[in-house]
């Protein structure tokens, strides 16, 4: 974003990256996938890079408000200077905030979350997968919280799964009926509280009463969740935990 302004010029979206996007090993393969299907469809985008910090959502949930606030405001005064209009996200997370939340202080944006954004991009012939390599695997999707039940937002990835697969499966809980991956709220970042059974290996198990062979996800922590409950049931050979944004990657060749 820095090096656009300096030539004097302003991308349409800023493309927030987010902790995991930047930081955990796994999810990196994500923004590099997102990343290529933007250059792909030649999108208007910038990130912040080094610029680029917490939007304070974990602080806020896990009860820190100051925090939360000092990080909310600073980055309210970093997109001031980029004059920043528009932002979309890879981490539902992120979207929640910046859409529902920053508004209370002054932040008001137009946010994009990347599903929304590459269901449009299909429905609107941009994004063309003529020989998706999912077309004959059974696919299954978990709902991440942040997307659905905070936000409504169900068909758009069903859509786009739909168009990679056509063996799309639903799991026992879905839509505003699924369960949590168990490290929403702060949670992921906590020891464990007493129970018989974690969220993560309950909801794991929805995902191969269904028989799927890959998993859909369109949330850092969901993935890092869903990814361990597979590897607790020693299932890694037969269940692939996959970014939607990384299937049409794949299925495009980037």
């Amino acid at each position: 974003m820095a090096d656009l302004f300096a030539k004097g010029e302003k991308p349409e979206f800023l493309f927030w990256v987010g902790c995991a996007g930047a930081f955990d090993d796994r999810y990196r393969k994500v923004s590099r996938a997102f990343t290529k299907i933007l250059t792909y469809l030649n999108a208007s985008y910038a990130v912040l890079g080094n610029e680029e910090t917490c939007t304070g959502d974990p602080a806020r949930r896990a009860g820190n408000e100051m925090l939360y606030q000092m990080q909310a405001l600073q980055n309210i005064e970093l997109f001031r200077q980029y004059d920043v209009k528009k932002i979309m996200t890879i981490c539902p997370h992120c979207y929640n905030i910046f859409k529902n939340e920053y508004p209370d202080l002054g932040g008001n944006y137009e946010v994009v979350s990347y599903v929304h954004f590459l269901d449009r991009m299909i429905s609107e012939g941009k994004l063309k997968i003529s020989n998706p390599c999912y077309s004959n695997m059974k696919v299954t999707y978990h709902d991440p919280c942040y997307l659905g039940r905070a936000n409504n937002i169900y068909e758009e990835p069903r859509n786009i799964l739909k168009n990679l697969s056509s063996h799309f499966t639903e799991m026992r809980r879905n839509h505003s009926s699924s369960l949590c991956c168990g490290g929403g709220g702060g949670q992921m970042f906590k020891e464990a509280e007493p129970g018989k059974k974690e969220v993560y290996t309950e909801r794991t198990e929805d995902v191969l009463q269904t028989g799927a062979s890959v998993v859909a996800t369109a949330c850092p922590f969901c993935m890092n969740m869903i990814t361990d409950g597979i590897k607790y049931k020693n299932k890694e050979t037969e269940v692939r935990n996959m970014d939607i944004a990384e299937m049409i990657a794949v299925s495009l060749n980037l």
